[in-house]
């Protein structure tokens, strides 16, 4: 299922150290509502999807989360933190409690695009922290990722209570690989 590339997802260019704004980022590398939180809430709810699209969409999504961490964290590096605590800002360490484990897939999928606008919102919050147009760029890329996330997880929760057919969730995996186009 995961191959690496040696490619970036986006690439990370930063003008100058800034290792306040490194530690803030800490928050999406392993805080409450991190790239890595996201991860293991995709994956794990994957192993458990019986619906083999939503299946494929959380795995597809989950891998793209783990990319967005490597973004971070190559970020929070080139910033000025050389070794990447699993922790928040705060210090408390990623915590497995993070991840929902008990809901219906139509709640799941509820849940997830909550998480979704929450990582949004956390990202463009953090844009306004910093003046390096390349650090606001990379942020910037990442919180729209995470609406595109969020609009599929939303479709995807409607599909589930329609019982939709086959084709509306290839249509929905469809969407989700055009997302990626714009990316390359």
């Amino acid at each position: 299922m995961f191959s690496y590339q040696k490619r970036l997802l986006f690439p990370v260019h930063v003008d100058y150290k800034d290792e306040k704004l490194a530690r803030v980022l800490l928050e999406h590398f392993a805080g409450y509502d991190s790239e890595l939180t996201a991860f293991m809430r995709l994956m794990h709810q994957r192993l458990q999807a019986e619906n083999p699209y939503i299946r494929d969409l959380l795995g597809m999504l989950g891998s793209e989360e783990l990319a967005h961490m490597e973004v971070i964290g190559t970020a929070i590096r080139k910033l000025g933190i050389d070794n990447l605590p699993l922790t928040d800002p705060k210090g408390s360490p990623w915590d497995v409690g993070y991840v929902e484990k008990e809901a219906s897939s139509i709640e799941l999928m509820r849940l997830n695009e909550e998480a979704e606008n929450r990582m949004k919102k956390l990202y463009m919050k953090h844009v306004g922290m910093t003046s390096d147009s390349n650090v606001k760029k990379m942020l910037l890329f990442l919180s729209s990722r995470e609406e595109v996330h969020q609009r599929l997880f939303k479709k995807a929760g409607i599909l589930l209570s329609q019982n939709a057919g086959n084709e509306q969730f290839s249509a929905l995996i469809h969407d989700y690989k055009m997302s990626l186009r714009i990316i390359k």
